[in-house]
């Protein structure tokens, strides 16, 4: 019989991912830079940048620097809760939507909270009140830090912790 043997490549992809936080298509997150301590996220690895749900973006310049005020509504279906948020202008650039429409965008940088980890990403500001999700997680955003299972939601939710978690079977771990 003959034996089989794993490529390098293999191997390293492998290791790499048993190092990826574990998410499903959809968490919770935090942007503690901007006030949000929980919204709802969609992980979409069909779409390259990340974007927030704003509205009454207002761009100013202080100090030589570009900034942008915006308020967003950080749960589905309530409009009722409005939270403010001010962060520098990292760029703009023209974005095409799901539906191919071209929009140009104001882009921030900011940090996220998910599963314990933070990191920085770049986000794109534009008004999402009749989408499902208020943030979308692109692919930028994810690259050598997550991995995706889309059969299931709500891995790195902060709820899913103690002597619940390792009962329910949405709590998986990567590895071993």
């Amino acid at each position: 019989m003959k034996k089989t043997t794993k490529s390098k490549t293999t191997k390293s992809a492998t290791r790499r991912n048993s190092e990826l936080q574990l998410v499903g298509w959809r968490e919770w997150l935090s942007l503690p830079e901007l006030g949000i301590a929980r919204i709802k996220v969609k992980v979409d690895t069909g779409a390259r940048t990340s974007a927030l749900h704003a509205f009454e973006i207002r761009p100013f310049k202080q100090a030589n620097k570009h900034y942008i005020r915006f308020k967003i509504h950080p749960l589905q279906r309530r409009t009722d809760l409005v939270i403010k948020c001010l962060a520098e202008v990292k760029d703009i650039r023209w974005v095409v939507d799901s539906g191919g429409h071209r929009e140009r965008r104001y882009v921030i940088q900011t940090p996220i909270q998910m599963g314990g980890v933070e990191w920085s990403i770049e986000l794109t500001l534009t008004n999402r009140d009749t989408m499902n999700f208020r943030m979308l997680l692109g692919r930028t955003a994810m690259r050598n830090r997550i991995m995706v299972n889309p059969a299931v939601s709500f891995l790195s939710d902060s709820r899913m912790t103690g002597a619940f978690a390792h009962r329910h079977p949405l709590h998986m771990k990567v590895g071993k």
